[in-house]
């Protein structure tokens, strides 16, 4: 069941997935295209919204901390 906080997560997570999804694909990077990918799927598949937000959080700083 969805309620309101997981669709609003999702939605702030998928965009900012977006995001690194474009901008690594224009830069030729592979870390923040599978990150941009991940950000935008895992809201698909994780129901509990502190896991939600965790993974969510690890995704967008994988970026800086793997820089190639």
């Amino acid at each position: 069941m969805i309620n309101s906080s997981t669709l609003l997560w999702g939605l702030i997570f998928g965009s900012i997935g977006f995001g690194f999804f474009i901008y690594g694909k224009k830069q030729k990077l592979f870390v923040p295209l599978f990150s941009g990918l991940g950000l935008m799927i895992i809201p698909y598949f994780i129901a509990n919204i502190y896991i939600l937000i965790l993974s969510g959080l690890v995704l967008i700083a994988l970026p800086y901390f793997f820089r190639t």
